[in-house]
């Protein structure tokens, strides 16, 4: 059986309205265990830690994240990026922590599909920082482009590669094989200290490869960074063993800002996009008496949007919304409900004001990724390669087939230009993001967890590369091995877990 690429379809096939999209709203929790934490003794609550409620007051006027200085000659685009030591202003605080070129939150790289990035990167991240409590060096860094569609060897999105205090690199990403309309993040991927890197400041800057269909791009657009952090005398909290299995910050932030006020006009609509930059707080994420309707997925934008009341994002997860001001002008709250042992907390004030407007949701978009993944999910999959991975912990450390990352990884060789079906299977008490590089995958069957979030990804035209997997439940997922060959991983985003041993080899051949 000849299996149609995503190139081939494209070129062949029309743009034309498919059913199949589900609405989700509110539903079980059902996902993961009680809720232990970590805690700084420094009382600076800015929004939930490990239970209870929390509502911070409305904070300043919402700012998006800073944009990257580019330089364009024709299709190759020009950065630079740099891990510096940064002082940040957390909640009224000042905080020593680290970041991409000075700013938290970390720059947004805005890009074409098309497009070749070169980026002039530079690690100057202290020499004498120390080791973290697994004898890691935390001055030794990297850089992966989560998300996207690129090679994972050479210089390219090469998560092998390790840079010393000092080192400096220039990376190359070929975007000529990457569709538009997804939002991505880069961020630091070297074993062992991703997750306290992340902590200290190096959670992502936003990668947006600009859309290629027109639907979407005449509203206004906010993207929204969730982060939680913890803060003794100044400094991110140190973490000790037991936090890489699970850390809750005290304080929570959108783009570095806790509960900062967005203004939208009566009848205005506003495009959200969201991505869960912690590295273990899952959120259920709702809007006060408003809708959120889905319009991308992690890699692509969907067919048409997807009405929603309330949607799960998992660390890593990211979510393309519409959000129309359709209700009586106020006050509203974007609220994280309890979910895996985090309580409630407000994120984000939403205020109407301004003049009356009257923006509509578009009934359709014109997104040939969508059509692609619809004829995906009607191949017939019997004659596949069938992979089962199963997620567990081994004596304290984080495993995949029970063989840890640090000693004995498992490794799994696939062949480029074909299909798999990989199923997840987890066989610990704790959900667990799934992720993997290079690919996006359709998801066909989750056993367990929410249903709500099952019914959503097991049904929309939109490819995951990362999925949560429930606790003693799992995921199935159709894996188009595409384009590239090399070495990369796949793990869990939890990125403690991870950090533990969680993760496994792909050979891609």
């Amino acid at each position: 059986m000849r299996h149609i690429s995503r190139r081939d379809f494209i070129a062949y096939m029309g743009i034309g309205a498919v059913a199949g999209l589900v609405q989700s709203c509110g539903g079980e929790s059902g996902m993961g265990l009680g809720s232990s934490t970590s805690m700084s003794p420094n009382g600076m609550m800015g929004g939930g830690g490990g239970g209870g409620t929390v509502a911070p007051p409305p904070g300043s006027t919402f700012q998006n994240p800073p944009i990257a200085q580019l330089t364009r000659n024709g299709n190759l685009v020009e950065t630079s990026i740099t891990a510096m030591p940064t002082q940040v202003n957390i909640n009224g605080t000042t905080v020593n922590m680290i970041t991409y070129n000075g700013s938290y939150p970390n720059p947004t790289i805005r890009v074409k599909s098309g497009d070749w990035l070169r980026v002039y990167y530079t690690n100057n991240i202290p020499a004498n920082i120390g080791t973290n409590v697994l004898g890691k060096d935390m001055s030794v860094t990297n850089l992966h482009t989560h998300g996207w569609h690129v090679s994972p060897s050479g210089n390219s999105d090469n998560i092998f590669l390790h840079f010393n205090s000092g080192d400096t690199f220039v990376f190359d990403f070929d975007l000529s094989l990457q569709w538009g309309g997804m939002m991505g993040f880069y961020h630091p991927h070297n074993h062992g200290t991703v997750a306290e890197q992340f902590w200290r400041g190096l959670s992502g800057g936003v990668l947006i490869v600009e859309d290629d269909s027109p639907e979407l791009q005449d509203y206004e657009e906010k993207v929204m960074i969730l982060t939680d952090i913890s803060v003794a005398n100044g400094e991110p909290t140190a973490w000790t063993r037991r936090d890489y299995m699970r850390i809750f910050g005290d304080t929570v932030m959108v783009n570095g800002q806790v509960n900062p006020v967005l203004s939208i006009q009566p009848g205005q609509v506003q495009r959200w996009r969201i991505i869960n930059d912690s590295v273990n707080r899952y959120y259920r994420l709702t809007l006060e008496n408003h809708t959120m309707y889905i319009v991308g997925t992690d890699v692509n934008l969907l067919d048409k949007p997807v009405p929603v009341q309330e949607i799960i994002l998992t660390p890593g997860e990211r979510i393309d919304v519409l959000v129309k001001a359709d209700q009586t002008p106020g006050v509203y709250s974007l609220i994280s409900n309890p979910i895996n042992g985090a309580g409630s907390v407000t994120l984000l004030t939403l205020e109407y004001s301004g003049s009356q407007t009257n923006d509509s949701i578009p009934a359709t978009i014109n997104s040939a990724e969508a059509q692609w993944v619809a004829s995906l999910r009607q191949m017939n999959t019997s004659n596949l390669r069938q992979v089962t991975m199963t997620l567990n912990f081994v004596r304290g450390r984080g495993a995949i087939n029970r063989q840890v990352f640090d000693f004995n990884p498992y490794i799994l060789t696939s062949q480029v230009g074909t299909y798999e079906v990989w199923r997840i299977v987890n066989q610990t008490m704790m959900d667990h993001p799934w992720h993997q590089h290079v690919d996006g995958a359709v998801i066909l069957d989750i056993r367990g967890g929410d249903r709500n979030y099952a019914q959503l990804y097991t049904s929309v035209n939109g490819f995951k590369d990362t999925i949560n997997v429930p606790a003693m439940g799992s995921v199935t997922m159709l894996v188009p091995v595409l384009d590239y060959t090399g070495d990369t991983v796949f793990h869990c985003h939890i990125l403690g877990h991870e950090d533990i041993g969680m993760m496994g080899i792909w050979r891609r051949v």
